[in-house]
């Protein structure tokens, strides 16, 4: 509630009003304590609170308890008693709705949440894929080579496509990216079928969720307030709190610097914070850390909410300004430690002893602590949470689809695109290299068919040549006989004609005839 400008959520033990103020709720938060002790109704108070100074907000509706805040609260014997001992109703309480937007990543109990592949990153995708550094490391050459090329990763089917385009062309980019190990690859693919199976493609395509969309008042000036349906999402531990850890990041890149503001321009509620740091690699840790210390320069606040404060890292719990520490309970030496250090993070009050007091609250009991005007956190005081104006617990589902179907922004994420993407690209890409290597092999034949044949007629025209030259020189032999026997003969006879007469020049002639045509045949040879 709202009272004197300020954030009224609790009184102390004397009846004395507690306040956040609004100018310090961007200085983060903490809402912790055991199961049953109030989380909730601290949490609903803080965010009806923010929505009346027309604060947008999101949360997250891990126990599907929350969503009653888009219904009027309904009255009791219990709540009158409550309201009697705050003194609610001369300060305006009554019961009514808040506007409220439901979301939901799977798109089945809220309007369809989807962001890129691209936009959520490699180290965030790593993180939800459960990579090892090395894989993380090939996911990320990935993303540069994708980036490189234009080939844009929207889906599960684009990073897949690109996955694929690695393992096959492996080769092809080490000397440019670095060695890229085909089984690194074949383990990031089966990993990324494995969240398909789980439902995680729903959460990548298009058209992906604008932030800005967030940053919304309704017609009276109330806040908006965004709540993620988590019942089904808070299964996947690891893509629950990736999903977050993505949003808070969009509001960080996507917020300009405001420095400090009379209000913050949007408040981030973190349920089951203790996923966010759970088995968390460093660069990812420190990430956060550095989200959670800048964020609030943008007016963001955040507020994380879990049973125990140990859950959060040092470096982030010592940016949360203001707390509510609801009963913890010390059963082991290990719960009296934790409740000794949740005690040991409140300014001390000289009245009473913390962990005690933290040992022994009831439900809707805390102590908290909020930030003063001067920045210093004040002395913890026992307090009582007031209750909530919205209904308390679930809707049914006909009110949640009602609810749903009649924001103005269901109509602008409610249909998947597919736009031309890595997929496609690299299809084509294929399809053209297929294409060319296809004709390269019909060329290299047909010039391999043009060159046999070619080498066919130059052997038939060797052939041809061989043929001619055998035939003229079996005709110059002919002649040649025929000329070097008329030639000899006339010798013969002259010569046996002088030695034999008449005999001696038969003789004679035949045997110059055979002595020519021999002596001509050994020329010819």
């Amino acid at each position: 509630m709202l009272r004197d400008g300020k954030i009224w959520i609790a009184n102390t033990e004397a009846g004395e009003p507690v306040y956040m103020l609004p100018k310090m709720s961007n200085r983060h938060g903490l809402i912790a304590g055991a199961t049953g002790t109030g989380k909730t109704v601290t949490l609903k108070v803080l965010a009806e609170s923010f929505s009346d100074m027309g604060v947008p907000v999101f949360l997250a509706d891990v126990k599907g308890d929350i969503a009653g805040m888009l219904e009027a609260g309904v009255d009791s014997e219990n709540m009158q008693e409550r309201i009697k001992r705050f003194g609610l109703a001369e300060h305006g309480f009554e019961y009514h709705r808040y506007p409220t937007t439901l979301w939901d990543v799977f798109g089945k109990k809220g309007i369809q949440v989807r962001t890129s592949i691209s936009d959520m990153g490699p180290l965030l995708l790593s993180r939800i894929l459960d990579l090892n550094e090395l894989q993380s490391d090939i996911l990320t050459i990935a993303f540069k080579i994708a980036d490189d090329n234009g080939w844009y990763l929207y889906d599960t089917k684009d990073l897949k496509a690109m996955l694929n385009e690695l393992a096959e062309n492996n080769k092809d980019y080490a000397a440019e990216y670095g060695s890229i190990s085909k089984q690194s690859v074949g383990a990031i693919q089966r990993a990324v079928v494995a969240l398909e199976i789980a439902g995680g493609d729903q959460f990548f395509g298009m058209p992906e969720l604008d932030i800005r969309d967030w940053l919304t008042v309704d017609a009276s000036g109330k806040g908006m307030i965004h709540i993620l349906d988590s019942q089904s999402l808070i299964n996947n531990g690891t893509l629950y709190s990736t999903f977050l850890l993505w949003m808070l990041s969009e509001l960080f890149e996507t917020m300009p610097e405001v420095g400090d503001l009379e209000k913050p321009k949007m408040v981030f509620f973190f349920d089951e914070a203790h996923l966010l740091f759970k088995d968390t690699p460093k660069p990812l840790l420190e990430k956060i850390e550095q989200v959670v210390k800048l964020i609030r320069s943008k007016g963001i606040g955040i507020y994380f909410v879990t049973q125990n404060p140990r859950d959060i890292p040092d470096g982030v719990l010592a940016q949360l300004g203001n707390k509510v520490q609801h009963a913890l309970h010390a059963y082991t030496p290990s719960d009296q430690k934790a409740v000794k250090a949740a005690a040991e993070s409140f300014r001390e009050n000289p009245a009473f002893k913390t962990a005690d007091v933290i040992e022994s609250l009831g439900t809707g009991e805390a102590v908290a602590s909020f930030l003063q005007e001067d920045g210093t956190p004040s002395v913890v005081e026992k307090v009582f949470i007031l209750p909530p104006q919205s209904k308390m617990g679930g809707i049914d589902d006909a009110v949640r689809d009602t609810a749903v179907k009649s924001s103005m922004l269901y109509s602008k994420y409610a249909v998947a695109v597919d736009p031309d993407s890595a997929y496609e690209m690299l299809d084509r890409k294929n399809q053209e290299e297929a294409v060319a290597e296809a004709t390269a092999k019909e060329e290299a034949a047909a010039a391999k068919q043009q060159a046999k044949e070619e080498a066919a007629a130059a052997k038939a025209a060797q052939r041809e040549a061989e043929k001619e030259a055998n035939r003229k020189k079996r005709a110059a032999k002919s002649v040649g006989t025929t000329v070097a026997g008329t030639v000899g003969r006339e010798v013969g006879k002259k010569v046996g004609k002088q030695l034999g007469g008449k005999f001696g020049q038969t003789l004679g002639g035949n045997t110059g005839a055979q002595l020519f045509r021999g002596l001509l045949n050994t020329l010819l040879k």
